[in-house]
């Protein structure tokens, strides 16, 4: 994944918190930057996508690893 502009790491944080982070670190990114979420509220499975299909921007991947999810957002115009 060596096309990762950024990590955001929003482990621990609950329901809003990933989202209004994640939603934050893209404003400071460029047009098709990529940004790896990483997030253990059980909520981010829903709000995630649903931030990305609000906001405009593309959901690449979405999975887990070491008992956390990850989340790869493009950052959309």
């Amino acid at each position: 994944m060596s096309d990762v502009t950024e990590t955001l790491d929003a482990l621990g944080l609950l329901c809003p918190l990933p989202v209004l982070k994640a939603r934050k670190r893209l404003k400071s990114l460029p047009q098709g930057a990529l940004l790896r979420v990483l997030a253990d509220d059980p909520a981010a499975i829903v709000d995630v996508p649903h931030f990305c299909a609000e906001a405009g921007h593309a959901l690449v991947s979405q999975g887990e690893e070491n008992g956390h999810q990850t989340y790869l957002i493009r950052k959309g115009g």
